[in-house]
């Protein structure tokens, strides 16, 4: 996972945001892979293993989370962080993976009410 509190060490050693960016897109993605691992699990009646991968879920999304709230921090409005497709990117992942924990919280437990 990448460490949010790297964000400044990274963006100050190499004054490139890729490797920040990539870090978002990596959590935001382990986010929502688990997310999805989860409603698997769910699906066959395991709800305790689906629960700790939507607890992974969130820890990774958290971790995601802290990288954008840095980087809009960082920047406060001023325009000083540079916008790249690659960071419209990571943003799209984040949202996604956002969205797809809170439906896949929502079938989980439709799951262990049918059951």
């Amino acid at each position: 996972m990448f460490n949010a509190n790297s964000l400044s060490e990274a963006v100050d050693e190499t004054s490139d945001l890729e490797e920040v960016v990539m870090g978002l897109i990596i959590n935001a993605g382990q986010a929502r892979s688990l997310a999805y691992a989860a409603l698997k699990q769910a699906k066959v009646g395991k709800f305790e293993q689906a629960q700790a991968l939507m607890d992974s879920s969130r820890l990774a999304l958290n971790e995601a989370h802290r990288v954008q709230t840095q980087l809009i921090e960082e920047d406060q409005g001023s325009g000083k962080t540079r916008v790249s497709l690659v960071l419209v990117h990571a943003q799209d992942h984040l949202m996604t993976a956002m969205l797809a924990r809170e439906l896949v919280t929502e079938l989980i437990e439709l799951h262990e009410k049918i059951k």
